[in-house]
């Protein structure tokens, strides 16, 4: 199980999650702040982008706040470090 420690950012033109060079990451979602769409929306876009089922992807704080703490059942701090290394290299993206 990993922890990500996260922003997110509701109502962006794209879903996507970005890596800065200083490690944080970002959550651009589509969808909008309102009755936890942006809160589905960012398990989904966490679930495809580290390959696991959306059951797996438990947000554990930040319910109604920008900077979120979400669980990752079933994945590897290794494997997480690996993914999120690979968004935050140049010219890579979500």
């Amino acid at each position: 199980m990993a922890i990500l420690h996260l922003k997110a950012k509701p109502g962006s033109r794209t879903s996507q999650l970005l890596v800065g060079p200083d490690g944080a990451v970002t959550a651009r979602l589509a969808a909008p702040a309102h009755d936890g769409q942006a809160n589905a929306a960012l398990q989904a876009l966490l679930a495809a982008t580290f390959g696991l089922p959306k059951r797996d992807v438990t947000l554990l704080t930040g319910h109604t706040a920008p900077f979120k703490k979400v669980e990752l059942a079933g994945l590897s701090d290794e494997t997480l470090a690996q993914v999120l290394a690979r968004l935050g290299a140049p010219g890579q993206g979500a």
